[in-house]
């Protein structure tokens, strides 16, 4: 038996909560009451509720707690932090992108719905449960914190998520186009493949499942017409994955204007892997062969069999018929036609 004093009910209620589910037998006091009916909390005894009723004093206080110790508010400030450096960096606009981090195993950070990336401060965060139920803050939670979750659950070393749109990942997203491998040495040891989760609805289950399914090998996955999501060993991590991989593939969008295909080579390539293996970090390519590993080349699965090279021709009115070289008739016409032109307007 626990008895719910009026200074517990007090705590309580400041989570915001309006139901919680007190032990048989536990015990609320006259004050205790009174508050929780002020508020409106229902509480529920064992499974019957009562019209003054709420959700359980006890963890209630715990989450409370929890919600405002040291780490939770040294974890907000870098969250706030990383929100700004997003936001700086064109990464979200209007109210784009989340970011969250595991605070225990149970019990996560993130940041709330409908507001700037980089305008965030640590009372508007929110705390989350296993279940992505909000058990903590004032500000309604991302909607899109199953999706995060879906990734803590699938993998345990993941400790922080973040979510951008990012303009240059995001050309690859809306093509729903897997950016192309062995091209810059720091992506493939610090990201590795960026694979493409394949479009659903925002926040849906679907999307959920489909990027759980990947976040085991893969710290950084472009969402089919939507963004990036990444996850790392900490709140910088994640943003540092999401940073690596929108500029390479910027890099690649410049690189395509450029003449030659050259790309990193199987055998480097399996060097590369074995520095990342060391670090701990995930990768789908571990145990392939070099000549396994470089099967495809990448600018052909970028630009078709054609490669990049190909010069652009600039457009000249000298030029007709779909590129053909104009003949010295068709030139001499067009000119004709040009100062007819000319004399036309002057003579009005």
């Amino acid at each position: 038996m626990k008895v719910i004093s009026q200074t517990d009910a007090e705590v309580f209620v400041k989570t915001g909560a309006k139901e919680f589910n007190a032990e048989k037998g536990d015990v609320l006091t006259p004050g205790a009451r009174d508050v929780l009916r002020e508020f409106g909390v229902r509480v529920n005894y064992g499974g019957a509720v009562s019209p003054s009723a709420g959700g359980n004093v006890v963890n209630a206080a715990a989450d409370s707690q929890l919600f405002n110790s040291p780490l939770a508010e040294k974890l907000k400030k870098e969250i706030c932090d990383i929100g700004r450096r997003i936001w700086m960096r064109e990464y979200c606009d209007g109210n784009g992108g989340n970011i969250s981090t595991r605070l225990t195993p149970n019990r996560f950070l993130c940041t709330p719905t409908g507001v700037s990336k980089g305008f965030l401060t640590p009372e508007m965060l929110c705390m989350v449960d296993e279940r992505g139920k909000q058990v903590a803050g004032t500000w309604k939670r991302t909607s899109e914190f199953m999706t995060h979750l879906a990734i803590y659950n699938a993998t345990p070393d993941a400790v922080s998520v973040c979510h951008a749109h990012p303009c240059h990942a995001g050309a690859f997203a809306i093509k729903q186009l897997q950016p192309p491998p062995r091209l810059i040495p720091e992506l493939e040891v610090f990201v590795g493949e960026v694979p493409v989760a394949q479009y659903d609805t925002p926040g849906s289950a679907a999307t959920a499942e489909a990027v759980g399914k990947l976040a085991p090998q893969h710290q950084s996955i472009i969402m089919g017409l939507h963004g990036v999501i990444c996850w790392g060993k900490s709140v910088e991590d994640a943003y540092f994955k999401m940073e690596i991989t929108d500029a390479y593939c910027r890099t690649v969008i410049l690189a395509q204007a450029l003449p030659g295909q050259a790309a990193i080579s199987g055998e480097k390539m399996s060097e590369l892997l074995a520095l990342k293996k060391g670090m701990g970090l995930p990768d789908s390519r571990y145990g392939l062969k070099p000549a396994e590993l470089c099967e495809t080349d990448p600018w052909e699965e970028m630009c078709g069999s054609h490669g990049c090279s190909s010069p652009v021709t600039p457009w000249n009115p000298m030029t007709v018929d779909a590129g053909k070289p104009a003949t010295d008739a068709e030139t001499e016409a067009l000119v004709q036609k040009l100062t007819d032109e000319i004399i036309a307007k002057l003579n009005k």
